[in-house]
C-alpha cells in the first residue's frame, strides 16, 4: 500500500549527483554554477525541445530513434539545432566522460531558441543562437514500483488536438501535463490517466499507457500522444514475439476490465499499474507485463553488445 505519492521517475538517491558537470553551449559547469539567462526562450516561454536518454554500459540506448524524434521536432518548429547528430553525440560523450559515467545514467538533452533581446514572444527576438544544455545524472529507478505498481486517476485535463499543441512535440512547454499531474495528485493518485479530445484513453501525464485484455496488448492510436521510443519498442517486441498488440481507440470501460496495465518511458522502461480510479488492476500477477519487461531487457542488452 502506498503511503505517499510515487512517480515513474522515482530514482534512488545518489550523492554523486551533487557534483555533476552540466554541459551548457560547449562549456562544462559544476551543478551549482550551471545557469542560463532569464532572457532565455526556454525560461520565458517554454520555447524549446528536449530528449530523454539512458546510458547502459557506455552505450546510449536507441540513440538513432531518439535523434530522429529530436531533429524532427526541432525542424517542425524552425529551431536550428546548430549541429548535426554526430555533434550531439560528441557533446553527450564529452559530458559523460567528464562525469566518469558508464551505466545507470539518465540524460536530459535540452535545446531552446536561445537568449532574447527583449522578454517577448516573437521568435525573431532570439538572435544569438540556440541554447543547448545536457544534464546527466546517476539515476537508477527504485525497485518498489515494480512490485507495488503505480496508482492512476483519470483527470479532466486532456491531450489536445494537433492544431492546438501537437502532443508529438517533446517540448519544454509541459503545462498541460503538469495540470494533469496536479489533478491526479489531488485525487490521491500518483499520475494522471489522460483522455484524448474524443474521450478515448490516451496516455499519462509522463508516460505512454498500455493495457492487457485476454492476452492482447492495447495502446492508443498514437494520434494524440508523444510517440515514445520505448512505446514503439514494446509494440515491435510484441509483434516479433507473437504477442497480439493493437494501436486502437478504447474507453475507460475496457480499462476497467483489463487484467494488466503498464506504462512505458525511457527512464522506467515498463512500470506496472496497480490501480486506476481506485479500482485494482487484475490480480497483481502481471504475466504479460513480465514477459514484455524480459523482452525489452534483452533488446537493450543486444543493442549494447552490438555497439559496445
Amino acid at each position: 500500500m502506498h503511503t505517499d505519492h510515487a512517480t515513474t521517475h522515482d530514482a534512488l538517491e545518489d550523492p554523486r549527483n551533487a557534483d555533476i558537470l552540466i554541459y551548457i553551449n560547449g562549456a562544462l559547469k559544476p551543478r551549482a554554477e550551471a545557469t542560463v539567462s532569464v532572457y532565455d526562450s526556454g525560461f520565458l516561454l517554454g520555447d524549446g525541445m528536449w530528449e530523454g536518454m539512458r546510458l547502459y554500459d557506455g552505450v546510449w540506448a536507441f540513440f538513432d530513434e531518439h535523434m530522429d524524434r529530436f531533429f524532427d521536432s526541432c525542424k517542425a518548429v524552425s529551431l536550428d539545432v546548430g549541429m548535426d547528430r554526430a555533434g550531439i553525440f560528441e557533446a553527450l560523450e564529452r559530458t559523460r566522460r567528464a562525469n566518469g559515467m558508464v551505466t545507470d545514467v539518465h540524460c536530459r538533452l535540452m535545446l531552446t531558441r536561445g537568449v532574447k533581446v527583449r522578454p517577448f514572444q516573437h521568435p525573431s527576438l532570439s538572435r544569438s543562437g540556440p541554447t543547448l544544455v545536457i544534464i546527466m545524472e546517476h539515476s537508477k529507478p527504485v525497485d518498489r514500483l515494480q512490485g507495488a505498481g503505480i496508482r492512476l486517476a483519470t483527470v479532466p485535463q486532456v491531450r489536445g488536438l494537433p492544431m492546438s499543441q501537437d502532443a508529438k512535440y517533446n517540448s519544454h512547454s509541459k503545462l498541460n501535463c503538469v495540470l494533469a499531474c496536479l489533478q491526479a495528485e489531488q485525487a490521491g493518485a500518483d499520475e494522471a490517466l489522460m483522455l484524448d479530445p474524443h474521450g478515448f484513453v490516451n496516455t499519462t501525464n509522463a508516460c505512454n499507457f498500455f493495457i492487457v485484455r485476454r492476452g492482447e496488448v492495447w495502446t492508443s492510436t498514437g494520434d494524440y500522444c508523444m510517440n515514445g521510443v520505448t512505446r514503439q519498442k514494446v509494440i515491435d517486441l510484441c509483434r516479433a514475439d507473437g504477442i497480439p498488440v493493437f494501436e486502437r481507440n478504447y474507453s475507460l470501460f475496457e480499462v476497467a476490465g483489463a487484467e494488466e496495465a503498464f506504462l512505458t518511458g525511457t527512464f522506467g522502461a515498463q512500470t506496472p499499474v496497480a490501480s486506476i480510479d481506485g479500482k485494482p488492476v487484475g490480480d497483481g500477477s502481471r504475466p504479460v507485463t513480465a514477459r514484455i519487461q524480459a523482452l525489452y531487457k534483452q533488446a537493450v542488452a543486444e543493442y549494447v553488445a552490438a555497439r559496445g
